[in-house]
């Protein structure tokens, strides 16, 4: 069953009533605060009417008698404006002034807000229109109370920028004025609530003052690092150098001594799956941050490292690529190609690599954990409060109908790209705080976080085509081979899943007579992880590198090859090639989510038109051009480089993006600016090595990411659209690194296989 099913039967739930004052309570809104009791999509419970001053909106929307509203926000924010899109949206529906509103952060609770989780850049291109319901809800009963003020029917007045009108009279009530008489409005099914035309928004589409914007500029914004609390404790842990070591002995004595040491802790040793709990190790834990760097230092630690230190990533980065010369398990076939007898001239294979790849957010993890009995309270930046809700609550052995003991605090995060959707660090901070009997931050540093991740699988990528005479290709094959984010949840498992082969390999989008998508088993060594558009990385740029090596063997410009492959306008699905359990990113049955031919061949004529990749240009010199459609958006990128004494100089970038409706057009703009820089860092440098199963890496120095002086002017194209929205926060990522490996082939004749790019250029 997939995300967005799971979700939406939250709608046929059991519904428990809920006291206002409670849910007010928990939100941390004063007296007087009005909030409407109906059920609404997303959640399985209902706020129950109480005779009492807080009268009650729903779980997501509040408001008080002058007129102020207070919306939750259900996702988590990492600087990706989900704090202001998903409000918008509502306050949108509702007809209410933006600057009315202000976000209150939810915490961990699937019963009122359904799923949480803040990945897939799910948060809106699979929930549109339920996050609409909920602020066209709270119209509906503001607008029935303005109805019933005036004893007339519903289709008589108009909710408009925070008033109702009555059309006949023209007189007008503020939803202030209204909140206490909506709350006792009959709750109404929210299947028959009519939802806003597209032409009747008013903040959708639009450019609003971003949530958190001024807290951040005056450096007040709150981030689990900035956690604190009476008596608390901060703990800093040396962690197994190997996935899979345990502690053969200890040694503390001398970090015992340095002042404001409080214990030394050996954390629990947790076998295989490793699933996404910690990793064991020792914790030091101090009254200061000084004291639990330091003494950690001191620790020696004997290791048995276990099976896993025979890792070397370059031999097995080797043996991945050997591994994809051969016939694999196939996924999606059509036609012959096993027996066909390719021509030589006229065929072109290639295979490609991507090494490990690191998060490198900005904002290390850190988590605080405060455990009283059978009752825990939590700050940390997660994607996914729930996932860590449930964790803690099987770390305390709790039984289910006590996970809401569980309290999670979602704080901002400094980025996060995948890595804060696991637990792990959360759950450090329990074991400590139930160790300890206090409070307890867990803070990681730096090298904490490049050797102890969760990283993008090393991969390898083969493309096999032979060209017709029409500079078509009808036989192609396409396999790869990487360590499957599955193996963290079954250390049996050795092929990626279903979900993972349909990002950019499995949905191929070309008209090809003759196809097959194989993919192989792999062993894994080290924890693999979600990050930023997960598979679509390593299979964005090998197919964005083959079809450019295809265009310069046909001898054409890669806008026309990428033309040719696409063939006429229609509508691919790979379920008709035998790819039955084609995810689709969830979206399979969203027609306005088919893979279209016509957006992406409208896409890549744009981004060749803006940015004018044919123009002539000195030989030293070179534009790249590439495309991958992923998590329901469309993405083209261009870039341009220049190519002189071994030295590799990015000039300029375009990202094209056709994401149906767009909700804060800044916001698009600023991810695909971000995803041009963090695309940049994994084509130039991205790279993490294992030696002796130990991650090599261990700061910005050898793990660099790209620095002001290498960004050139970053430009972006939004297509408008009335189709339902797609995702934003990765669609960005996987074309960049092929645009430019693209762009140095043009500038230098140098074709780049094997990522990064450092390892051939000076970057």
């Amino acid at each position: 069953m997939n995300k967005a099913t799971t979700e939406n039967d939250h709608l046929n739930e059991h519904v428990e009533n809920v006291s206002r004052r409670r849910f007010i309570k928990s939100l941390g809104l004063g007296s007087g605060v009005l909030v409407l009791g109906v059920n609404l999509p997303l959640s399985n419970m209902a706020i129950a009417q109480e005779a009492s001053s807080e009268l009650a909106l729903n779980f997501f929307v509040s408001l008080d008698a002058s007129g102020a509203i207070t919306i939750v926000c259900h996702r988590s924010e990492m600087g990706q404006g989900i704090r202001t899109s998903v409000p918008q949206i509502i306050a949108d529906e509702m007809c209410a002034n933006w600057d009315d509103v202000t976000v209150v952060q939810a915490p961990a609770d699937r019963a009122k807000y359904g799923s949480q989780g803040t990945a897939g850049s799910a948060s809106i291109r699979s929930h549109f229109k339920t996050i609409r319901t909920i602020g066209a809800t709270a119209r509906y009963m503001l607008e029935q109370a303005a109805a019933n003020t005036w004893k007339v029917k519903l289709s008589q007045v108009n909710a408009n920028s925070g008033f109702v009108t009555n059309k006949a009279t023209g007189e007008k009530l503020s939803f202030g004025q209204l909140a206490a008489i909506a709350a006792k409005v009959p709750k109404v099914d929210a299947s028959k609530i009519e939802l806003k035309s597209l032409k009747e928004f008013s903040l959708i589409g639009k450019d609003v003052k971003l949530t958190d914007l001024d807290d951040i500029v005056a450096g007040k914004a709150v981030y689990a690092q900035d956690i604190q609390l009476p008596n608390m404790l901060i703990a800093s842990i040396t962690r197994p150098p190997v996935v899979g070591a345990t502690i053969k002995s200890i040694d503390d004595s001398a970090a015992r001594k340095v002042a404001g040491v409080v214990n030394v802790i050996k954390l629990k040793e947790r076998p295989l799956p490793v699933s996404v709990n910690p990793l064991g190790g020792v914790a030091v834990v101090a009254t200061n941050t000084w004291a639990a760097l330091e003494a950690r230092k001191l620790l020696k630690i004997e290791w048995d490292l276990g099976p896993k230190a025979s890792h070397d990533s370059d031999t097995f980065k080797q043996t991945l690529k050997n591994t994809v010369q051969k016939p694999g398990n196939v996924i999606r076939s059509r036609g012959n190609v096993k027996d066909h007898q390719y021509v030589a001239n006229k065929t072109l294979e290639a295979t490609y690599s991507v090494p490990y790849l690191h998060h490198a957010s900005m904002e290390t993890p850190a988590a605080t954990a405060s455990v009283e009995g059978d009752k825990c309270t939590i700050w940390a930046g997660t994607q996914n409060p729930q996932w860590a809700q449930n964790m803690v609550a099987g770390e305390l052995n709790l039984p289910p109908e006590k996970v809401s003991n569980v309290v999670l605090n979602v704080t901002l995060m400094g980025g996060a790209f995948g890595r804060k959707s696991k637990g792990d660090f959360i759950v450090e901070a329990v074991e400590l705080s139930v160790a300890t009997k206090r409070p307890v931050k867990v803070i990681w540093s730096r090298e904490d976080d490049v050797k102890h991740g969760f990283y993008h699988s090393v991969s390898a990528n083969y493309h096999k085509a032979q060209l017709d005479d029409n500079n078509h290709a009808d036989f192609w094959v396409s396999r790869n081979a990487y360590p499957p984010i599955g193996w963290l949840f079954n250390d049996e498992t050795k092929t990626p899943s279903d979900s993972q082969l349909s990002l950019g390999f499995a949905d191929l989008p070309f008209d090809i007579g003759n196809l097959s998508c194989e993919n192989h088993e792999v062993e894994s060594f080290i924890r693999p992880g979600w990050l930023r558009s997960v598979a679509c990385i390593n299979n964005g740029f090998a197919l964005g590198s083959f079809v450019d090596e295809l265009a310069d063997k046909a001898d054409i410009n890669p806008r026309q090859m990428w033309m040719n492959l696409l063939g006429n306008d229609g509508f691919i699905d790979p379920r008709d090639d035998g790819f039955k359990k084609w995810s689709n990113y969830g979206m399979v049955q969203e027609k306005d989510h088919r893979i279209s031919t016509k957006r992406i061949k409208d896409l890549i004529n744009l981004i060749s038109d803006k940015a004018n990749i044919e123009q002539k240009l000195p030989k030293n010199e070179g534009w790249g051009l590439s495309f991958l459609r992923s998590f329901g958006s469309y993405v083209a990128a261009a870039t341009k480089v220049r190519v002189e004494n071994n030295t590799v100089k990015v000039l300029e970038m375009h990202t094209a993006v056709d994401c149906g409706i767009v909700i804060t057009p800044d916001r698009v703009k600023a991810q695909m600016e971000g995803a041009m820089v963090m695309g940049l860092t994994i084509a130039l440098m991205g790279e993490v090595t294992t030696k002796e199963g130990a991650v090599v890496q261990s700061n910005f120095h050898d793990y660099p990411v790209a620095r002001m002086q290498q960004i050139p002017p970053l430009h972006v194209h939004i297509v408008e659209s009335t189709l339902s929205p797609g995702g934003i926060g990765e669609p960005g990522v996987p074309p960049v690194a092929p645009s430019i490996t693209n762009a140095i082939f043009r500038a230098s004749g140098k074709r780049i296989r094997d990522l990064p790019v450092n390892k051939v250029f000076n970057v």
